[in-house]
């Protein structure tokens, strides 16, 4: 008499690290890693040196001052590759495959979310190297450290998760280029990041003081400075929770298109 073969199972934890480690050798292959690296040493060749003496002229240390910001678009970096990840996989046919096997919905979205932790850290650690070459020196302490780099690391996974949602909604690489494109250089560019608030126009600085790239510098400046209070911390939190809640709905969405 034959005996049935025993079906294989595979635990959840199994599926994760293998679909983990998928996304990890990937963006190695791709070179996404060298891009992390490389993306922060452009931002700082391109804004520090030109700035730097206007800014000193002000009374400013530009290079205490860039650190933030140099760091958030690091992160935005790693988030619009999140977002480029998650459409090209859906481009591929892989979510649908992904959908037949008998996996946890939710295994393939935290492999990506822990694919693109790993790059956030590259990129966070590379910036914060660059930023230390060109002057920065942290000076709140270990609690600013720890606040500096909870903030920092925080906020790029809850974009990151927000972008790969995107990508799973917007179903081609081109139409998430296009719909990350604008608003991240927007953001980036009508900030305080890089100048301060004075240095823009009237009719334009309530939207540079107050949107969030501007309230999540001046929390990192902050801790930096060991100067922490609600007032320069607190807008932070809210805007985290608000594009937290924001995140999870966008890859509800998201995973709902590709189950169909």
């Amino acid at each position: 008499m034959i005996t049935p073969a025993r079906e294989l199972r595979i635990s959840t934890l199994e599926q994760w690290r293998a679909l983990s480690w998928r996304g990890i050798t990937s963006i190695i292959k791709n070179g996404e890693f060298i891009f992390a690296i490389v993306s922060p040493l452009f931002l700082a060749v391109c804004f520090y040196l030109p700035l730097r003496s206007i800014m000193e002229t002000r009374g400013i240390d530009y290079a205490q001052y860039l650190m933030p910001v140099i760091v958030l678009q690091s992160i935005a970096f790693t988030a619009s590759a999140a977002a480029m990840r998650a459409s090209i996989d859906g481009q591929k046919g892989i979510n649908t495959r992904f959908r037949v096997l008998p996996m946890n919905a939710t295994v393939p979205t935290f492999a990506r979310l822990t694919t693109n932790t790993a790059l956030l850290t590259v990129s966070v650690v590379f910036a914060s190297i660059i930023c230390l070459v060109i002057g920065w020196r942290p000076q709140g302490g270990i609690v600013g450290i720890v606040g500096l780099y909870g903030v920092a690391i925080g906020v790029g996974v809850i974009v990151s998760l927000l972008c790969d949602g995107i990508g799973l909604l917007s179903g081609s690489p081109e139409a998430t280029s296009q719909a990350l494109a604008l608003p991240l250089l927007i953001l980036g560019m009508c900030s305080t990041g890089f100048v301060t608030e004075d240095q823009f126009p009237d009719w334009i600085q309530p939207f540079a003081r107050n949107q969030p790239v501007s309230q999540i510098t001046n929390a990192m400046r902050a801790f930096d400075e060991g100067d922490i209070t609600w007032y320069n911390v607190g807008p932070t939190v809210w805007w985290c929770i608000g594009l937290s809640i924001f995140a999870v709905i966008v890859v509800v969405l998201g995973n709902r298109r590709v189950r169909r």
